[in-house]
């Protein structure tokens, strides 16, 4: 319930300072002497509602969309020692971040992976990958069940959805102002939409989404460093150095669909420009940042 009141003041809060910063810049002025008659409060409530709307039903959808998604099936009751020692590794470390059981489920992969998703802290769902489990030792796994756990504890689902609203919310907003000038006053269409609106509207969405996407992925690159330490408490900083170093050595590109990578604790590798919008730091960064932890 607590979440839910941020959501809906964080988008209150970005209407009244976008609506400030407006009458500070002059730009409803500026739009009414060159014939763009752009109600600014009415187009910023419609910015903000499809802008956090969207991202609070995506939200509300993820536990679902990830099951479907990456063929997650949740372990209703454990089939061999395998799944039992899954189960109660996950029960075992909620508890000790503080946290409801979540939902355990495992997707068929040979890819190392795993996965937390969910609406709250107490309602989410812990994924691993078959070949997680093949392949990495007990103390290996536990560390990356942490890692995910904490990402759960940490309210990062939420945050992450918080932030993305805020960018939709800008990127609707701004994107409809470039089409009304370049209709009113670059085009000057006097009656209605024209084709110059649309257009620009549509390619400023572009720009301005490929933009605020590099800011969600820098708090997603963040938050990844939070989970590693959050995993090295719950498992031991050992351990969780370890799961790291083994996911480096079969480091490749992510078989989690595109949706669901920044969920991941792994994304594969990138390179030059490419990092700008990575969900993850390298890997060898992220180990880097635990062994300097004393």
């Amino acid at each position: 319930m607590k979440r839910m009141f941020y959501f809906l003041l964080t988008n209150i809060a970005i209407m009244l300072v976008l609506g400030v910063v407006l009458q500070l810049l002059g730009v409803e002025s500026v739009l009414k002497n060159n014939g763009a008659d752009l109600d600014l409060q009415a187009l910023l409530v419609f910015s903000a509602v499809f802008g956090m709307g969207g991202s609070l039903i995506s939200l509300m959808m993820s536990k679902w969309m990830a099951k479907r998604m990456s063929g997650a099936v949740v372990i209703q009751q454990p089939r061999n020692g395998t799944e039992k020692w899954l189960l109660n590794t996950v029960q075992r470390l909620s508890q000790k971040a503080g946290i409801g059981m979540p939902e355990v489920a495992v997707f068929e992969t040979a890819e190392i992976n795993a996965f937390a998703t969910g609406m709250s802290r107490n309602n989410a769902l812990v994924a691993v990958s078959s070949g997680l489990l093949s392949n990495m030792s007990e103390s290996e796994a536990e560390a990356v069940i942490g890692h995910e756990i904490a990402h759960v504890a940490n309210g990062d689902m939420v945050t992450l959805t918080l932030i993305q609203g805020v960018v939709n919310t800008f990127v609707i907003f701004f994107s409809r102002i470039v089409g009304f000038l370049v209709d009113r006053i670059l085009l000057k269409n006097e009656r209605g939409h024209g084709m110059g609106y649309y257009i620009a509207s549509f390619v400023a969405q572009i720009v301005f989404g490929i933009l605020a996407s590099g800011i969600v992925m820098y708090f997603s690159r963040w938050r990844e460093y939070r989970a590693d330490q959050g995993g090295a408490e719950l498992a031991g900083r050992h351990n969780m150095i370890a799961a790291l170093e083994k996911l480096r050595r079969n480091s490749g590109a992510s078989e989690l669909p595109e949706q669901m990578v920044a969920f991941g604790i792994s994304a594969g590798v990138k390179s030059n420009w490419q990092k700008f919008f990575m969900s993850h730091p390298p890997l060898e960064d992220r180990i880097r940042a635990l062994k300097s932890q004393r």
